[in-house]
């Protein structure tokens, strides 16, 4: 049985995170998913929310490519401070899928026998794929579950007014949208120069100690796990009225 394998979607944080991983443990493959058609995912989105939500969605995504730039003096900060590397790794280590769920990755995994999987960034993985391995799947959630599920749980928790509950999980990963077991959790406390689009470096800043010692306890047969405390909600992406509404009236950025 191989120890570890990381299960990805394309991304930095999945790069920061798969190089952290390298330098304590001996990585088998590193499976990377292709990126999700990007009508497709609206079609399904819209089916879901509507038409109008899911273009305020859109417009804030628009203005976030404009906003996000001046963050990124800011990130590079974040990333030289917490010693963060998000240069790819060797193409040799990597293995392209074209979704996580496949059955090419589920033969895959199959081939590899991991004892832990990594996951980042990926589309909701499939009870199949959970159960194809005897492997414990690991994941780091930017947002403290189970109240802030979904995406973007820092920037909500600091638009509903609870700074102490805005951090990151790692969890056992079950076939839900952040609904399995909770492994361990950190808060951070974000400065006046962070936002939107810096939040999640400090998640992740605050969130690699505590994977690291997760995937550690995981191999060793004595990771701890619990339910989480207090009531679940699934959050979607912002939309641009509502963020720049709290941003004027909160002062949430």
């Amino acid at each position: 049985m191989n120890p570890v394998v990381v299960l990805a979607g394309d991304g930095a944080s999945s790069r920061i995170l798969v190089n952290a991983l390298q330098e304590r443990f001996p990585l088998e493959r590193v499976i990377i998913e292709d990126a999700e058609s990007r009508v497709l995912f609206l079609k399904r989105r819209i089916k879901r929310m509507g038409v109008l939500p899911v273009a305020d969605q859109v417009l804030f995504q628009l203005y976030g490519r404009i906003a996000g730039r001046g963050a990124r003096r800011r990130i590079e900060e974040i990333k030289a401070q917490y010693g963060m590397d998000d240069a790819p790794p060797p193409e040799a280590l990597v293995t392209r899928v074209p979704s996580a769920n496949a059955d090419e990755t589920i033969e895959l995994l199959r081939s590899l026998q991991p004892k832990v999987v990594v996951v980042n960034g990926t589309r909701i993985l499939s009870r199949r794929l959970l159960e194809s391995v005897p492997a414990i799947f690991l994941n780091t959630h930017a947002g403290i579950t189970p109240g802030y599920r979904g995406v973007h749980g820092g920037y909500w928790a600091l638009a509903q007014g609870e700074p102490d509950r805005c951090g990151v999980t790692v969890h056992v990963v079950d076939p839900g949208i952040d609904t399995g077991e909770v492994v361990t959790q950190a808060m951070i406390s974000p400065t006046p120069r962070d936002s939107f689009w810096t939040y999640p470096y400090l998640q992740l800043a605050a969130g690699l100690p505590l994977m690291m010692q997760a995937v550690e306890d995981a191999l060793a047969g004595r990771l701890g796990r619990k339910k989480g405390e207090g009531p679940s909600r699934l959050w979607s992406h912002p939309g641009l009225t509502g963020y720049l509404s709290r941003r004027l009236l909160k002062q949430i950025r």
